[in-house]
């Protein structure tokens, strides 16, 4: 039997599929209908200090390359989810490691809901959406803005001793400098890739299949964006990555742990089919035996560049 165990910034995981964040909720939501005990863990939805609405209706659509959302980071704010969902987490997931997604419209309200949120239990480390728009800087990405990254970071750093992995958006340009940046700055591990910007038109009405207008590109086509991603930021830093981006089997995930992650999160083929995770769990374990690879961790960073 091979050992699907894998080592994540210190957390042991009993094995590398995790769900992302915004597709898992806090858990208790999908707890009847995933096997949530099979996974490795799972991020939360985002959490951020006050609570926000989120984007205008129609919040998701598919198309024939994937699925695209402008959600708006809706969430009830760090006080709600402290007080009704972590202490859900704590009773209710026992295997599984939790990460929780901290989003903030300012750089100082990452390490605000940080502090809030590390002394309640079942929480096992956080994770930064640096690719969300900083209001106070016009709009501009924190992970695109070194200052605005320092701070986020720091800040959050200065209010935890758990793991931070922080999450990169993919059309950064030197996305490796970017991660090193984030390492330096007291990042514990890298999230590679966010969603893609794009844009759907109802031809009929002549208007955005959105609400907003404009969201986040996800589903199979980010595969590929993702692998390279991960294999980029490899090469920059030494700290663990957990991929993310297109996948729909264990195939696909062997591909991101190849390129170098060490987790794999798995986003829109599970709200599709929130079977999917544990199948590929079963599915990497049968690939280990056919392959012979008694530990899949031995896998991570094993990719052979074209000389």
């Amino acid at each position: 039997m091979s050992d699907l165990r894998v080592t994540l910034a210190g957390l042991e995981l009993q094995n590398p599929v995790l769900l992302a964040s915004g597709t898992a909720a806090y858990g208790r939501e999908l707890a009847d209908v995933m096997d949530l005990e099979s996974l490795g863990g799972f991020v939360t939805k985002a959490v951020s200090l006050e609570p926000r609405v989120g984007a205008k209706a129609p919040r998701v659509a598919d198309f024939p390359g994937g699925m695209i959302n402008a959600v708006g980071l809706a969430n009830p704010g760090v006080e709600a989810v402290r007080a009704e969902d972590l202490p859900w987490i704590a009773t209710h997931v026992r295997r599984p490691r939790v990460l929780v997604n901290v989003v903030g419209r300012e750089a100082h309200e990452f390490g605000a809901v940080v502090a809030r949120l590390d002394g309640a239990p079942g929480v096992q480390g956080y994770e930064l959406n640096v690719s969300c728009p900083n209001v106070k800087q016009g709009g501009m990405e924190f992970g695109a803005d070194p200052a605005a990254l320092a701070q986020v970071i720091g800040g959050a750093r200065a209010a935890t001793t758990k793991p931070i992995a922080v999450k990169l958006s993919p059309t950064l340009p030197r996305i490796g400098e970017v991660a090193q940046q984030a390492v330096d700055h007291g990042a514990d591990a890298i999230t590679v890739v966010n969603t893609i910007p794009g844009l759907v038109v109802d031809i009929e009405r002549r208007r955005p299949v959105l609400g907003f207008g404009s969201g986040g590109v996800s589903g199979p086509g980010l595969l590929a964006v993702g692998v390279l991603a991960t294999w980029r930021v490899r090469q920059a830093v030494r700290v663990p990555i957990i991929g993310a981006g297109g996948v729909q089997s264990a195939e696909d995930l062997l591909q991101f742990l190849i390129a170098g992650a060490s987790a794999v999160a798995i986003g829109t083929a599970g709200l599709a089919d929130p079977k999917l995770p544990t199948r590929i769990v079963r599915d990497l374990a049968r690939w280990c035996d056919r392959h012979g690879v008694a530990r899949l961790a031995d896998l991570t960073g094993t990719l052979e560049w074209p000389a």
